[in-house]
């Protein structure tokens, strides 16, 4: 299973920005219907790696983890392509800048999805996030 979810609970019951709605419908995924939600500390048992956007994002949720789910908590963006850099946020740019994100991500979940794929339980073969 995978899931999404935020360290602040500020926009929590939130549908995403009309901006990554758009960019995703261009891409041919419809994320309307997704609600912003905070993470829980039940997260940290429920899923086997736990991915932050940024670096603020893997320092807090380390800190919200229990001591045994620190240590599978990453950067996403070193954990899916080896690159230890923050994914930017757009919010405050343009629509380029959505796309932009949706593009890194998108390849960064394509290069996970492989590494995942080849190093998956063959009795489970479930790879999980939150971020």
């Amino acid at each position: 299973m995978i899931d999404s979810a935020g360290t602040g609970g500020w926009h929590a019951g939130q549908e995403p920005d009309r901006r990554s709605i758009a960019v995703a419908a261009r891409h041919g995924v419809d994320i309307s219907g997704q609600r912003a939600r905070k993470v829980l500390q039940e997260d940290f048992s429920r899923f086997d790696l736990i991915l932050g956007m940024d670096r603020a994002n893997v320092r807090d949720l380390k800190t919200l983890a229990p001591q045994a789910a620190r240590y599978r908590t990453h950067l996403y963006l070193d954990s899916a392509a080896g690159k230890a850099v923050d994914v930017p946020d757009p919010y405050c740019d343009g629509a380029e800048a959505f796309a932009s994100v949706y593009r890194m991500i998108r390849e960064a979940s394509d290069a996970l999805a492989k590494r995942l794929g080849a190093s998956a339980s063959p009795t489970s073969g479930q790879a999980s996030s939150t971020m």
